[in-house]
């Protein structure tokens, strides 16, 4: 599957070029450069490769998206998840990309959601993300790494690239809502990411987790990066 570098070829949104491409080592054998590119629809089926065997098959990452009633409306025919791909691939013909994937050559190997609070309907109106200030937050709502390609720094490449790429969209400052602490946890309490995870991209902690909400929920704190604007 032939690809395009950020900015070049038809459909693309510019990236950064800074936050667009991160180079490993040189030398034999060594990986290709990783390369993060706005979702477009030629795109889909490589996210469907990076959702493949975690909490987003099925899902499309439209979970943070949509309400439950909105999601039972989805137009379309087909199940479920093929009117969710097909909501994701109108979202992605858009001049302003849902978020972005990660390559490594021609491989797919991460996914990062970004967008503006308003857009996230269920995250705007969950009693576990409330607003933290009446800024004009985005919020990342979801990443994503394949199995194969973990413990490589993917994931927090993805992440600065989605706040460069905010920013490059006039975002003041992005939000995230992930696990408090640094205790391990599986893939579908992960997927909003983890305390340490955003750290390490940059972020800090704005509010510390809710009180008065019900025990069985996981603890989230609110983070945030400024874009510099």
């Amino acid at each position: 599957m032939a690809q395009n570098a950020p900015g070049t070829g038809k459909g693309s949104q510019a990236m950064p070029r800074d936050a667009s491409k991160t180079r490993g080592p040189g030398g034999r054998g060594a990986r290709p450069a990783l390369d993060i590119r706005p979702l477009t629809p030629r795109l889909m089926a490589a996210m469907g490769e990076v959702m493949r065997g975690s909490w987003g098959r099925g899902c499309w990452c439209m979970f943070p998206r949509l309400t439950d009633a909105q999601t039972r409306a989805l137009p379309g025919e087909g199940s479920a998840s093929a009117r969710k791909r097909a909501a994701m691939a109108r979202l992605a013909r858009r001049r302003r990309a849902p978020g972005l994937l990660a390559f490594e050559g021609d491989e797919p190997v991460g996914w990062i959601a970004v967008a503006p609070r308003g857009e996230l309907k269920r995250v705007d109106a969950s009693r576990a993300t409330p607003p933290v200030d009446d800024s004009d937050v985005w919020v990342i709502p979801c990443v994503t790494v394949r199995k194969t390609a973990r413990g490589r720094g993917i994931a927090v490449a993805l992440i600065r690239a989605a706040v460069a790429y905010a920013d490059a969209q006039g975002a003041p400052v992005v939000e995230a809502y992930p696990r408090a602490g640094a205790a391990r946890t599986g893939d579908d309490n992960a997927y909003f990411g983890t305390e340490p995870l955003f750290r390490r991209a940059g972020f800090k902690v704005v509010r510390k987790p809710l009180k008065g909400v019900p025990r069985n929920w996981t603890p989230r704190v609110a983070m945030r990066a400024d874009t510099g604007r």
